[in-house]
């Protein structure tokens, strides 16, 4: 576990979103993100979360490619990022901004309307390069 002030982990996580590639950065629109100490117990029920089961963020919302015509005058998109289960599973300080950077890519590719699947292929192509 790594313990961080509320403000350093804002700081990464800033940090995250400043990093996003701007081919990508450049067509996100309506998108906020946020950050929480956990999960609350709606989202939980949601998503049939079982105690034990961890969740390092969630993107709420639209994803781009099922936006039509009329998406207009909508509230933001969100993408959360839960600081407890965050910091608790990393080992050190380069562990945690590693974790919260990976945290906003995959959150960033839901937006983008990439399902679980597609995500893990691209992060294990990535990662044999």
């Amino acid at each position: 576990m790594v313990e961080v002030t509320d403000q350093e982990f804002n700081d990464i996580v800033t940090a995250a979103i400043d990093g996003i590639p701007d081919k990508y950065a450049a067509h996100i629109k309506n998108l906020g993100f946020v950050v929480e100490d956990d999960p609350n117990e709606e989202q939980r029920t949601r998503l049939h979360l079982v105690n034990g089961v961890t969740l390092y963020g969630l993107y709420e919302g639209v994803p781009l490619p099922a936006r039509g015509a009329n998406y207009s005058g909508v509230l933001p998109d969100k993408i959360t990022l839960f600081k407890g289960p965050i910091t608790r599973s990393a080992q050190d300080h380069p562990a945690l901004i590693a974790q919260i950077k990976n945290t906003v890519w995959h959150e960033v590719a839901h937006y983008f309307g990439l399902g679980h699947g597609r995500i893990h292929d691209l992060e294990n192509k990535e990662a044999e390069e």
